[in-house]
């Protein structure tokens, strides 16, 4: 992605908060009502959307998930105001601005998707979830830029360029399951689904926007030859290095508050005023740098949560924690109703129809080569007893709603891609968004009780991911001893599969015995566990 991440908080206020003013035209006066009105039309969007959620989750409505309620209020009064006379300096104020989302309301939900992730069910199956997060979108991006490439070779629909197909596959493969988690938790979903689903969507956004950037990349540059390997070298190069420096970030974290001696009572303002400024020094040190601010803050997130919260205090524990989690859940309900309400405003192309219908059904070909796929290559690797039964496959699947990522690259593809191209896009990837969080998101519940896969996990109130995993009949327990010769004896493919899941197991005896007492303070890390609320995503 091309955008310039360099611009400065002043530009980007001038942008989204002054650009009202100046289409208005009027008296200061006039300008300063006009902003008081735009400002005050959200935050009555942002109420009704938390009251409505809360009288649907008491009522158990699960066909209107409180994620598809803002996005249907934001349809909803956007739609009037694009019918009605509402000033223009009023309606500017809900411009979508991809500068916006990616520098202010993205970083504390990616944040929090890492800094709220329970680490024994995550990294149990952490095998599973890189390989459909990173693997998988790698697959479902490049199946889709097939399809749609072919679609338009055939004249089945509108035909773009491949490199172009290969962006939109890129940004369409970025999933956003939060209408399916928040079911998954209410009716009481397994927990090894769960975080299967939530571990995916937390890697996948990162994912996702580091292939569109390539591709963008590639499409800049195609005049110059560049080769397939160097796309797959700047790939890596901007993942790996977003990754270490996330994760750099957050270890200097640690060692800060374990050696700086900030854990007493007088010093608690500045010890949670510097504990949420690391977050957005991991993200802007990346942006800075050239490489992917998502993946940086989404492991610095992961980093700081098992090293640095068991170095704070006890008082600060619980107020960096209520803190990320109520900056989330605002960003992540005003992003639904921000983006409903563009939707509403903005001009689409809806000349290619086609383009549109062919999309959605490439998608979900994509999708189920995604996780059909992956879960073949990830029960090769796992004994009976933790293979990923096929129901939990069904509704990994059925899971892939596409949400606010995709609906901002699309955005920015209309800058990146000449001759109306991005526009075409934008309009599909509008139409797609759509109809997955409201059709899909309001029917998830009818397909957890069609799989029966309700009721076979925790109760829905202390959390998604709390209850015990020593289950014998689970999936997340490693057993290495108990295999079988026949599955010893199997292709060089499974041997080096398990050779992976023994050197994860490596890892988490590295980090026992060597990482935690190194960056924690000793006797910490159990009250960081108890203190954390339950995720919302």
């Amino acid at each position: 992605m091309t955008t310039n991440y360099s611009i400065g908080i002043e530009t980007l206020l001038q942008q989204h908060m002054i650009s009202p003013a100046s289409a208005g035209g009027g008296a200061p006066g006039k300008e300063q009502q006009a902003a008081g009105v735009g400002i005050l039309l959200q935050i009555m969007m942002l109420v009704l959307s938390f009251v409505l959620g809360h009288v649907l989750r008491r009522h158990r409505f699960y066909y209107l998930p409180e994620a598809s309620a803002s996005l249907l209020i934001g349809l909803i009064v956007g739609g009037l105001a694009n019918i009605s006379n509402t000033e223009t300096n009023i309606r500017a104020w809900f411009n979508f601005h991809e500068e916006f989302f990616f520098l202010f309301l993205l970083p504390p939900i990616i944040f929090q998707s890492g800094f709220s992730l329970a680490p024994k069910p995550f990294f149990s199956n952490f095998g599973a979830i890189v390989t459909f997060a990173i693997l998988g979108t790698l697959i479902s991006s490049i199946v889709t830029g097939i399809l749609v490439y072919l679609g338009g070779v055939t004249y089945l629909m509108f035909r773009l360029p491949f490199v172009e197909c290969l962006m939109f596959g890129a940004l369409i493969s970025a999933t956003d399951p939060v209408t399916v988690l928040s079911i998954f938790q209410e009716l009481g979903t397994d927990t090894n689904l769960y975080a299967l689903v939530f571990g995916e969507s937390v890697l996948n956004d990162a994912m996702a926007i580091s292939l569109y950037r390539t591709m963008s990349l590639v499409r800049s540059h195609a005049s110059s030859g560049q080769n397939f390997f160097m796309v797959i070298l700047r790939f890596l190069e901007t993942f790996v290095g977003s990754l270490s420096a996330g994760v750099g970030v957050g270890f200097m974290s640690a060692l800060l508050f374990k050696y700086a001696g900030l854990d007493i009572d007088n010093l608690q303002n500045l010890e949670c005023c510097l504990f949420v400024l690391f977050p957005y020094f991991s993200y802007m040190l990346a942006e800075g740098l050239g490489l992917s601010g998502i993946v940086s803050i989404l492991f610095t997130g992961i980093v700081m949560k098992h090293y640095t919260y068991s170095n704070l205090s006890v008082k600060s524990q619980r107020f960096v924690s209520a803190f990320f989690h109520l900056i989330s859940s605002l960003a992540e309900t005003f992003v639904f109703i921000y983006m409903g309400f563009d939707i509403a405003m903005e001009q689409h192309s809806w000349s290619h129809i086609g383009f549109i219908f062919f999309s959605v059904l490439s998608i979900g070909v994509a999708r189920a080569a995604n996780v059909f796929s992956c879960a073949y290559l990830v029960n090769m690797a796992r004994p009976p007893h933790r293979k990923i039964p096929s129901k939990h496959q069904k509704a990994l699947w059925y899971s892939g709603l596409r949400g606010a990522m995709a609906f901002a690259l699309a955005l920015q593809s209309i800058h990146d891609l000449p001759e109306g191209h991005g526009q075409t896009i934008f309009s599909a990837t509008t139409a797609i968004v759509v109809l997955t969080v409201l059709l899909i998101g309001g029917s998830t519940g009818t397909m957890l009780e069609a799989l029966e896969v309700v009721g076979d996990g925790h109760d829905g109130h202390d959390g998604p991911l709390v209850e015990s995993f020593d289950e014998p009949n689970g999936y997340i327990a490693p057993s290495y001893g108990g295999e079988s010769s026949e599955s010893s004896s199997g292709n060089r493919i499974k041997m080096k599969l398990k050779e992976f899941h023994k050197n994860a197991a490596s890892f988490t005896a590295l980090d026992r015995n060597y990482l935690t007492p190194f960056f924690t303070s000793q006797g910490g890390e159990d009250e960081a566990e108890e203190l954390m609320p339950s995720p919302r995503r």
